[in-house]
């Protein structure tokens, strides 16, 4: 996450509950008023989402089953 967006976050996760839905709905209005057809990802998430994709390709994950939830 970059340094501004981690700011903000932190920010915003000190604020009341009520308060950070507003803020949510606030930074929401912004990003759809910059690209009303918000569909993209960043290029890190391009590299996560393709990688990820892969290993699943690959058989590279593990199954709920598998997992010892206790």
């Amino acid at each position: 996450m970059a340094p501004i967006s981690q700011q903000v976050a932190q920010m915003v996760d000190i604020l009341p509950d009520a308060d950070q839905k507003l803020a949510l709905a606030m930074v929401e209005k912004l990003v759809l008023a910059w690209d009303p057809d918000f569909t993209k990802v960043t290029p890190s998430e391009k590299v996560a989402i393709e990688q990820a994709v892969r290993e699943l390709d690959a058989g590279e994950y593990v199954t709920h089953a598998e997992i010892d939830w206790d």
